[in-house]
């Protein structure tokens, strides 16, 4: 299959239709769940997606191991590749990975501020023109209303697309029906997009718990294969 075919067959065309078309520039996008669920999975395999569309991608990690990221990326390519029977693979990884630049913070050392100034840098100053902004870890569950405003106003000013991978803090935590913790509800209003997981037997259910002003959770037509850590269609 060759990459032209491998996007438009993609069931991320799929995810978007359950979106309303997609999360959309200058929105703010979350895929909630316990740990270990499978959330870094779908961003990455978003972030991809992003990528064999040639658009530039930021991936912001809050983990202290650039190179688990950059597995899960590799690992993410390799699993489509050999799924869709992706002609010219290498050739592919090495045009798409251009496209990608990947930043390491700690949040318990860097404000929002930092953050942003230093993503705008690297956009402005840096010559990246990122496409879309993906946070994996960050801690949205006791940030304040005043972070959440802050990255809000960047998502709508820069006019990127930005997702979140949100877990509880504590482990007591509890989460809802559809997996999203009941900690992130007091920001559940300022988010475009707020998508659930939680396990079902021998797959992750993904529910769109709010959806670009609704608020009627709907399950996904797509699912999480927790073998190839791959989104996938019904």
């Amino acid at each position: 299959m060759v990459k032209e075919e491998l996007i438009q067959r993609s069931p991320l065309r799929v995810f978007e239709q359950s979106i309303h078309g997609g999360l959309g520039k200058g929105k703010l996008g979350v895929i909630a769940s316990r740990h270990g669920i499978g959330k870094t999975a779908c961003l990455v395999h978003i972030a991809t997606d992003k990528l064999f569309k040639d658009e530039q991608v930021i991936h912001v990690s809050f983990s202290q191991n650039v190179s688990h990221v950059i597995a899960w990326y590799e690992d993410i390519f390799t699993e489509i590749s050999k799924k869709r029977h992706l002609e010219d693979a290498m050739e592919v990884h090495d045009e798409i990975i251009k496209h990608r630049v990947i930043m390491n913070f700690n949040q318990d050392n860097v404000t929002v501020d930092l953050i942003i100034s230093s993503l705008k840098a690297m956009i402005t100053d840096g010559g990246f023109h990122a496409d879309t902004v993906v946070f994996d870890g960050y801690r949205m569950t006791v940030a304040s209303d005043e972070d959440l405003l802050k990255l809000k106003q960047f998502a709508e000013e820069t006019q990127l697309e930005v997702w979140f991978s949100v877990s509880p803090v504590s482990r007591d935590v509890d989460v809802d029906e559809f997996g999203v913790p009941t900690t992130l509800a007091k920001f559940a209003d300022s988010l475009d997009v707020l998508i659930g997981l939680r396990y079902v037997s021998d797959h992750v259910v993904m529910t769109v718990v709010r959806d670009h002003g609704s608020a009627e959770p709907v399950k996904m037509a797509v699912k999480l294969d927790p073998k190839t850590m791959l989104i996938c269609d019904e």
